[in-house]
């Protein structure tokens, strides 16, 4: 698990290990690896179980995350299961984010999920078996206001998770794209101190989910080699809003898209008015509060 010391990450990784399994946890800072392993230990099923800590930044070195994976894999084994959950947000008007924190953004959050997978795949196209799971986010299924720099990111490891699964299932290699909604982890509190006021009523319009929550339905659906998945009725509805040409699991699935898409698209349309409102509303009152400060 990338990202694995706080957050939805953290939780996956007690979630997995409460099934049973063998841990390996990825993050840059090594101290708060340390507590996420005694945290994690508490939850053992037997006493056989490990979890490994690797501190790295999944998203500088490929050659390097290519090693520390390599031995991990030599201490515990293969991976059966690949979380990348690494991943960091700016959030603030277009012309206001520092030009440098796309790129950077870019990195963290696509880079560092391509360059982990990347030292996986062939192991797991040897042996035949593997999932693979990517945590984009339900910014990564629409843009938003404050997120220009952000759903870029997400909506490229959508990208990436259709062809490489074309590629991978005749292996019997099933990948999966998580869209999170806001939960309630370190990063999203660290990223509302600097919500722009639009974004902020726009993330009001829906309720904040639990990590542990988000961590059981993500184990779930990528144990059932679920392409897509999604939490709660927002979640349901725009995973089929934005099917697309992704992959579906069962013709049930397939037959749901099909029948809920029109009903669901006038749902959207709903939504997107009353988002668009929102941002003219703050418009209108930041200009006339701007009005009065130049009259005074």
């Amino acid at each position: 698990v990338t990202g694995g010391s706080s957050g939805i990450g953290k939780c996956i990784a007690i979630e997995c290990y409460k099934q049973g399994a063998f841990i390996t946890l990825i993050a840059r800072d090594e101290n708060k690896l340390l507590q996420t392993k005694k945290e994690i230990e508490k939850y053992s099923v037997n006493d056989k179980q490990v979890v490994l800590c690797i501190s790295v930044d999944v998203s500088k070195d490929y050659e390097l995350v290519e090693n520390v994976l390599k031995q991990a894999q030599e201490k515990l084994g293969p991976v059966d299961l690949l979380v990348n959950c690494a991943g960091t947000s700016v959030t603030g008007k277009f012309e206001d984010i520092e030009v440098n924190s796309f790129e950077r953004l870019m990195g963290v959050n696509y880079l560092g999920s391509v360059y982990p997978s990347r030292a996986v795949i062939s192991t797991m196209k040897e042996r035949r078996m593997g999932r693979i799971v990517f945590v984009s986010s339900q910014a990564g299924q629409l843009g938003l206001f404050g997120y220009t720099a952000y759903s870029p990111t997400k909506f490229a490891l959508r990208g990436l998770a259709e062809a490489l699964q074309m590629e991978v299932k005749p292996y019997n290699i099933y990948i999966t794209v998580a869209y999170p909604p806001d939960t309630d982890t370190p990063g999203f509190a660290e990223e509302s101190k600097t919500k722009p006021l639009e974004t902020k009523l726009i993330s009001e319009t829906s309720s904040v989910c639990q990590a542990e929550q988000v961590a059981r339905v993500i184990v779930k659906d990528a144990i059932q080699g679920n392409f897509n998945s999604s939490v709660g009725s927002d979640g349901y509805m725009l995973s089929i809003l934005t099917s697309g040409m992704s992959p579906v699991t069962s013709i049930t699935e397939g037959l749901q898209q099909v029948v809920c898409m029109g009903i669901f698209r006038i749902f959207g349309l709903f939504y997107l008015g009353s988002f668009d409102s929102i941002v003219r509303r703050c418009m209108m009152q930041r200009e006339k509060s701007e009005s009065a400060d130049k009259t005074e």
